[in-house]
């Protein structure tokens, strides 16, 4: 099984919950980044969604929260050679330290976005579309 197709199995599964309710799956994804045991989900956890889904495959994984972690995990790929399951670190904004990260499901040359499979989208596990532009790098966990 790849990354993706675990992955895909949470799309429309999983998703934040309202008030003081916590969704367990992303707690417990809270849990492999040391985030601690009481992390809201409403704590940004898109690299916790990837750290769960890497940990579940046994996977290399970055161990982190933060989204730009991924940058250092496994072998860069360009992103006209991205694969379905490779993960794909995106720049959110201006400050230099955010970001965003999921797996890449395909790319729209036309429109130049790039679809990406990922956690805290929507504040679920969606597919959601982003500039090529904000492409920080592609990654490869796999063989």
């Amino acid at each position: 099984m790849t990354p993706f197709d675990l992955a895909q199995r949470f799309v429309g599964e999983i998703r934040e919950l309202p008030g003081a309710a916590q969704h367990p799956f992303i707690q417990w994804a809270h849990l492999l980044c040391s985030l601690g045991a009481d992390q809201p989900d409403e704590t940004p956890w898109c690299s916790s969604f990837v750290n769960a889904i890497c940990w579940m495959l046994r996977l290399p994984r970055s161990k982190s929260a933060a989204a730009r972690s991924w940058l250092g995990i496994g072998t860069a790929v360009d992103l006209s050679n991205a694969r379905p399951g490779d993960i794909v670190v995106l720049k959110r904004g201006t400050n230099p330290a955010s970001g965003h990260v999921g797996f890449f499901a395909g790319i729209d040359p036309v429109s130049r976005m790039v679809e990406v499979l990922g956690g805290n989208q929507g504040d679920a596990v969606t597919i959601a579309r982003f500039k090529v532009d904000d492409v920080l790098g592609v990654r490869r966990v796999t063989d």
